[in-house]
């Protein structure tokens, strides 16, 4: 038991006053003569011992008067185990897409939102954080609007940021009575609880979850294949249990062009085709009706007319093999002789490429110099017999790479980069029995650029940066067999693809995504993009060939959205979420580590007020007191 005010409590000294009282009578007996006292002898003796012990026992319920009126001043309580201690409470309420998976009532987040209006003391004051929203200091009555109209949002926040944001909120972080309240599906997709990192706070779990998790999602769409008239749309559709057909509608708009049913296979997959007009303009919504999540019934996707690559090579003699890699339905290809290049055609490139070329002149160093400036991209194959200076003098100004000298030691490719975004999307695995192409000849260089295919020796074979791509070696037939070898297709033709990235068939949201529109704007205007009754202005820069749009915090909904100047449509783009949450896989509660789980938050919200609550004794002794008042009054009237 503590005291507010222990000063009070020198007032017990008092209690010496009734006892001096009690103990030296000050009152004088008069004495009187009786002719026979032998009669009122036994009637005194009675008396006094009456008197003694009224006496005594008035002293005594004085005392104890006198005892529970000082405490009651001082204000006696009891502390709850975190009283006293400046301990917070903090909330993280998830509100991600998984959340949406409904139960008996309504959805997940709609559930436990209520739970956690009915179940907190209005007069609570906590700390509540969402994926994407933070209300600091607050209590139920504050944010009430706020939690009725939470939106469900793609940016799962994962354990170890949850984590951290926790203990930026934390005031005292030498506390250990801290409260963090997790309220969540608690997905397994998400990193593992890292409980040794929160020392600070009490951790209790509250997990949410559905008692039917059916779901079917649409995973993703793709182009397949295409003829000079149509193409194929591929649909793939996942669920997590076994599911009977189910209709698949696709909208060009608003408007319905091709509806099926979807039949699922034994691992809960599906694949639709739709057959499309190969030149239509189509912007694109696949949908279907499901009970499970919603966010991910939906798809969208634009298949928008193909712009066209411009790629130019400069060699000093005629080669064939690059016309064949690009194609004259994706690329503008060009093959000019060093001697007859025209240099006004560079500029209006988005590829370049030295081939083998014996020398780079300074007028064509100078110009290319400006074309990378401007964010063209330059493939560089170097002659056996080159001159290395030239070559040097360009390498060094834009790369900080030379060449040191020439090797006629036979080596073979043994290593590819699978993460750099040249081969990034080329292989499904990473694969060891490749046939990779074998060297006659190969330049050693001076670098630290990253090798995007390495030798059996460690020397760099294919090194890139700023959009240059730098050979070690020809790749004529004379000196390689890499024309021949399976890597030279994808090689080439993602350096041209790369060279202008064009928008997919939709992106993910959330995701670093970078694309480049053939649009050359004046220099006071710029690009917006519009849709889902919003706008906003990408990051964005301007070329001499080209626009790049840069897009990662917007937008946030997933949609068809119009790229356009001045009112005027441009291009389209397409967003989705990613389908991280569509997989209805949890982790097991009771394996992770947590001082308390807790299926009832009205329940938890009593153990934590009751925790830090403090409970106030003086009415108890003000009660006391006035009994033992009325004790008093007993003892003086009845007992003679």
């Amino acid at each position: 038991m503590l005291f507010k005010h222990p000063e009070v409590l020198w007032s017990l000294f008092l209690l010496l006053i009734p006892i001096l009282i009690h103990l030296f009578q000050l009152r004088r007996f008069k004495k009187t003569s009786f002719t026979n006292v032998k009669i009122l002898k036994k009637v005194i003796a009675a008396s006094r011992k009456s008197n003694v012990l009224k006496k005594w026992l008035l002293l005594f319920t004085r005392l104890l008067l006198l005892t529970a009126l000082i405490i009651a001043f001082a204000q006696p309580f009891y502390p709850g185990k975190s009283a006293l201690k400046n301990s917070q409470i903090i909330i993280y309420l998830d509100n991600s897409f998984s959340m949406q998976a409904t139960d008996v009532t309504g959805t997940l987040l709609e559930n436990k939102v209520q739970e956690l209006l009915r179940s907190a003391p209005t007069t609570l004051s906590f700390s509540l954080f969402t994926n994407e929203q933070l209300f600091k200091d607050v209590n139920t009555d504050d944010i009430k609007k706020d939690l009725l109209s939470l939106t469900y949002t793609g940016n799962q926040m994962p354990f170890d940021q949850i984590y951290l944001k926790a203990k930026s909120l934390i005031k005292d972080p030498e506390n250990p009575n801290n409260e963090l309240i997790l309220i969540s599906d608690f997905q397994s997709h998400a990193p593992s609880l890292a409980l040794d990192s929160l020392k600070n706070a009490n951790l209790h779990l509250v997990p949410a979850r559905s008692k039917d998790l059916s779901n079917v999602a649409i995973d993703t769409v793709y182009i397949a294949e295409a003829t000079p008239e149509t193409l194929n749309l591929i649909c793939e559709l996942s669920s997590n249990t076994n599911r009977e057909n189910l209709p698949v509608s696709l909208y060009n708009d608003d408007k319905l062009i091709a509806k099926t049913s979807a039949t699922f296979n034994e691992e809960h997959k599906s694949n639709i085709v739709f057959t499309l007009p190969v030149n239509e303009i189509i912007n694109g919504k696949i949908t279907i009706s499901d009970s499970g999540l919603e966010y991910d019934n939906q798809l969208y996707f634009n298949i928008d007319k193909k712009e066209k690559i411009n790629v130019l090579s400069v060699s000093e003699a005629p080669s064939q093999f690059l016309s064949r890699i690009f194609r004259e339905d994706e690329f503008t290809y060009s093959d000019f002789l060093l001697r007859s290049l025209n240099y006004g055609e560079l500029d209006s490139q988005n590829l370049i490429i030295l081939n083998e070329l014996e020398s780079i002149p300074a007028a064509l160093q100078n110009v290319l110099q400006s074309f990378v400036k401007n964010g063209g991209n330059i493939v560089i194959i170097p002659h056996m017999d080159a001159d290395l200076s030239s070559y040097n003098l360009f390498l060094t100004n834009n790369l900080n790479t030379s060449f040191i000298s020439g090797s006629t030691e036979e080596r073979k490719v043994s290593t590819i980069s699978f993460e750099h975004p040249l081969y990034k999307h080329v292989f499904e695995e990473k694969i060891t029995n490749f046939q990779y192409p074998s060297l006659k000849k190969y330049y050693k260089i001076n670098s630290n650029l990253p090798k995007l295919l390495t030798l059996d020796n460690g020397d760099p074979f294919l090194v890139a940066a700023n959009g240059i791509y730098l050979f070690t070696a020809p790749i004529s037939l004379d000196y390689s067999n890499f024309n021949r070898s399976p890597l030279v297709v994808p090689t080439f033709y993602n350096m041209g693809w790369n060279s202008l990235k064009l928008p997919k068939i939709y992106e993910l949201i959330g995701e670093e995504t970078t694309i480049d529109l053939p649009i050359v704007l004046d220099k006071d205007r710029i690009l917006k993009v519009s849709g889902n009754n919003i706008e906003f202005i990408p990051y964005q820069q301007t070329y001499a060939n080209k626009t790049a749009l840069s897009f990662k915090e917007l937008p946030a909904t997933a949609g068809n959205y119009n790229i356009g100047v001045a009112n005027k449509n441009m291009a389209m783009i397409s967003f989705n979420h990613p389908r991280n949450e569509s997989k209805l896989n949890y982790l097991e509660i009771n394996e992770l580590s947590a001082n308390s789980v807790n299926n009832n938050l009205d329940l938890l919200f009593q153990q934590i007020e009751s925790d830090h609550s403090i409970k106030e004794l003086w009415k108890w002794f003000i009660t006391l007191a006035l009994a033992f008042i009325l004790i008093e009054v007993l003892i003086q009237k009845y007992l003679k």
